[in-house]
């Protein structure tokens, strides 16, 4: 039996007198898609920011593979890739560049590098965009290239944070397209959307509010819990309806 590929238990973030995380309970395996969804402030960035690292949990702890993070977080590092809400890349350097500097911090070699931004700009639709400044692609392009920086080094693991944020429905379709590839191909993807249609796209679902993972499943098993027969309900229905419930039980414990 393997280690899950992501593995969080009774982590906590506090900033301040705000519980931003509260006590969240995770695994996401190896291969799979995980979707978490809630609305802004749900806690969503914060919990992957500590899964990469980049924040420190105020209790609780998290692993990668096996491996605590951040404590073994240098074990990890070339078999993730995290994609943050703002686009990670760098308005003056064109797109090649970007996807250089990327490769290079993760130690690939030009030739490498070459080989693969090519795989990378045929993937995106962005073949003769190679020597075009960042600063002047539109905004759906801007989220092509940071997607295809974060996958530069083709790393195992992906944490991908609103990554279909302010796209229109085509492009968020086609993103969609590119995750579901990567699962073929082995990549286990967590991904953070207040887009709620977008939880029935993944494998599985983690459902949160107000720091809280209040509901977890495959949308089948979500949508059940709401309908019987679980066909007539949107993702938007499953989340309000658990959601509400979740509030009223904890109100009422």
């Amino acid at each position: 039996m393997t280690d899950p590929a992501i593995e969080t238990e009774q982590i906590v973030k506090v900033f301040g007198k705000r519980r931003a995380v509260d006590r969240v309970d995770m695994q996401v395996s190896v291969g799979e898609i995980y979707g978490l969804v809630g609305p802004s402030g749900a806690g969503k960035t914060t919990l992957i920011r500590m899964m990469c690292g980049l924040a420190i949990p105020t209790a609780g702890s998290v692993s990668l593979f096996g491996h605590s993070i951040p404590k073994e977080r240098e074990a990890v590092e070339e078999r993730i890739g995290y994609m943050p809400q703002e686009r990670a890349v760098y308005r003056d350097l064109t797109v090649a560049e970007n996807l250089l500097f990327f490769g290079q911090i993760y130690g690939m070699n030009r030739k490498t590098i070459a080989a693969r931004t090519d795989e990378l700009l045929a993937l995106m639709q962005m073949p003769d965009l190679e020597k075009q400044r960042a600063d002047l692609l539109s905004g759906g392009e801007k989220q092509r290239l940071s997607l295809a920086c974060t996958l530069i080094h083709n790393p195992e693991l992906l944490l991908l944070d609103e990554p279909t944020i302010g796209l229109d429905p085509a492009l968020r379709s086609e993103f969609w397209d590119h995750f579901h590839a990567l699962k073929q191909n082995g990549r286990t993807i967590l991904l953070t959307t207040h887009y709620l249609e977008e939880a029935g796209r993944c494998d599985r679902v983690g459902m949160m509010r107000l720091g809280s993972l209040v509901a977890e499943g495959t949308p089948d098993e979500l949508r059940g819990r709401v309908s019987p027969d679980g066909t007539s309900v949107s993702m938007e229905q499953v989340f309000l309806e658990l959601t509400q419930a979740s509030k009223s039980e904890r109100s009422n414990a």
